[in-house]
């Protein structure tokens, strides 16, 4: 292999074609700069933060099809990820987790102490996520905290304390949307999942599995209309959350039948969500 297929095959590895994973990341962590900054972050806790969570992504990415080597080969949809498919090794996939573990910590500089110390977590929940769907079944829940998690550092990083009572809400919210989506894509996969015998949140609810994605989203939405009442937002923000149901409705709608190509199409339709809330805080933030 050359250098240019070996660089291509490492880009794959980290999901660098496919975005989605970083911006799912991404909206929650704004969501709490902007809150957390009264709409004015700093800049440089911004690009911290905005680079932090392409490497972290990144990284996990590549510690996931680590963990997952024995089992992608066997998944439709993952079979010819690079990992799987034999183009790197699992000595490489190691090596490139650990460089962009070592990249994203050393942004660290550039924070705070608590952020410092917060990051350990940070790190700590996205190495063991994919290792968890051979315990239990709710990895999904864990990759939510993990998720999650920026909204506390967001926090320590622009004010220097621990989040207030929206901002825990912020990262309870984060946490509940999530395990939503991440439930849907793992919906995508559960037919080959019972067979090759890993756990998932889509397995444990079984047929439940759109009530408890509505009971999620409606437990998400009203999470975060007790931060917008808490931080004292307007009506550009309500009518973000208004949009974001219109959202999880048409998600609700594409997985009524739990084919696996609509399953997929909701959980990227969640971007669009993240996104109008983004726009809907940015604007009201501004305007007040």
């Amino acid at each position: 292999m050359n250098v240019f297929d070996r660089l291509q095959a490492y880009a794959q590895l980290i999901r660098f074609d496919r975005p989605i994973g970083t911006l799912l990341l991404l909206w929650p962590t704004l969501w709490a700069l902007w809150i957390a900054a009264d709409g004015i972050p700093d800049p440089t806790v911004l690009v911290v933060f905005c680079l932090g969570v392409f490497l972290m992504r990144s990284a996990g990415c590549a510690i996931n099809d680590y963990a997952d080597r024995e089992i992608d080969p066997h998944v439709e949809r993952t079979r010819d990820r690079p990992l799987a498919a034999g183009r790197i090794s699992p000595a490489e996939a190691l090596g490139v987790f650990v460089v962009l573990s070592l990249l994203a910590f050393s942004l660290l500089i550039f924070l705070n102490d608590v952020t410092r110390w917060m990051s350990v977590g940070a790190l700590l929940l996205a190495a063991s996520y994919p290792f968890m769907k051979r315990f239990h079944h709710l990895p999904q829940i864990h990759l939510g905290i993990a998720f999650a998690w920026a909204v506390p550092m967001a926090y320590t990083a622009q004010t220097g304390a621990f989040p207030d009572r929206a901002g825990w809400m912020l990262f309870i919210a984060a946490v509940l949307w999530t395990t939503a989506y991440d439930t849907m894509y793992a919906m995508a996969d559960r037919d080959e999942d019972l067979q090759i015998g890993v756990k998932s949140t889509a397995i444990l609810f079984g047929d439940a599995d759109r009530v408890i994605i509505g009971l999620l989203q409606a437990m998400m939405l009203f999470a975060l209309y007790l931060v917008g009442r808490e931080e004292g937002l307007r009506w550009p923000w309500y009518i973000g959350l208004a949009a974001a149901a219109l959202f999880s409705l048409y998600q609700q709608f594409l997985i009524r039948q739990r084919r696996p190509r609509d399953c997929f199409r909701a959980f990227l339709n969640n971007n669009y969500l993240g996104m109008t809330l983004f726009l809907a805080l940015v604007v009201d933030m501004a305007l007040y």
